[in-house]
């Protein structure tokens, strides 16, 4: 009943205006109400972490559905099937992202799923080892600059990839790795010059970026200031 009912109040929220603007930002439309992912975290923590739930919202393929799913999903009851098989229906960047980085960044075996998702050639399931990546460098708070310095060679190997949806993701994670602490920025602007050099427009786009970001005082002040805060 719950399932039902969550669906009725969804579709009670559709808004056909705003799924054409998302439309304009690369979201697919397809099975999209078009309801603001502002209005459906709360309606996530009214629900709270629900496993079944996430299961059959998921499978209603319904956008907006999906994305409450991947909000009351709870990380400790997904499995590693369960995450290639969402990963697999992804269909739009925002689903991808918001999947990847509000829950399967927080799962045990996030950092295996980056691993084996980095060789796959779905565009958005690429994309997901990337967006876990970004997510990680916020939210796994005990990793070790080591395990995110082992992450350079796959930037740098899919550096390459001409593909819009990857070569964002490629650079997301090269920025958030780099934001995390003064030791990773210095190594991540040492890896986008390196970057930089490789005879590829998407290389050249996400090192110069990166570069920028990483490089920038507003970035370099926040890093010391934390730095000077932990000792």
């Amino acid at each position: 009943m719950q399932y039902e009912n969550i669906l009725n109040k969804l579709k009670s929220m559709s808004n056909p205006e705003a799924v054409k603007g998302m439309a304009r930002y690369g979201i697919n439309p397809k099975n999209n109400l078009g309801v603001s992912i502002y209005k459906l975290r709360p309606i996530a923590k009214e629900i709270g972490k629900d496993h079944k739930l996430a299961l059959k919202l998921w499978s209603s393929g319904i956008h907006d559905a999906r994305l409450l799913a991947c909000f009351i999903e709870d990380p400790v009851k997904i499995t590693g099937g369960q995450m290639d098989s969402w990963a697999k229906d992804f269909d739009s960047w925002d689903v991808c992202d918001q999947a990847c980085t509000s829950l399967f960044d927080l799962t045990p075996i996030a950092w295996k799923k980056v691993f084996e998702w980095a060789k796959r050639d779905e565009e958005f399931v690429k994309r997901a080892a990337f967006s876990i990546i970004a997510g990680l460098a916020v939210h796994d708070k005990k990793a070790s600059d080591k395990e995110f310095e082992q992450i350079s060679t796959l930037i740098k190997k899919h550096s390459v990839d001409e593909r819009n949806y990857v070569k964002k993701a490629v650079n997301w994670a090269l920025r958030n790795i780099g934001k995390r602490n003064l030791v990773l920025n210095k190594q991540m602007i040492k890896l986008s010059k390196e970057i930089q050099k490789i005879d590829s427009k998407s290389a050249r786009w996400i090192a110069n970026d990166a570069i920028r970001e990483l490089s920038s005082e507003k970035v370099q002040n926040r890093l010391v200031g934390k730095e000077k805060k932990g000792k």
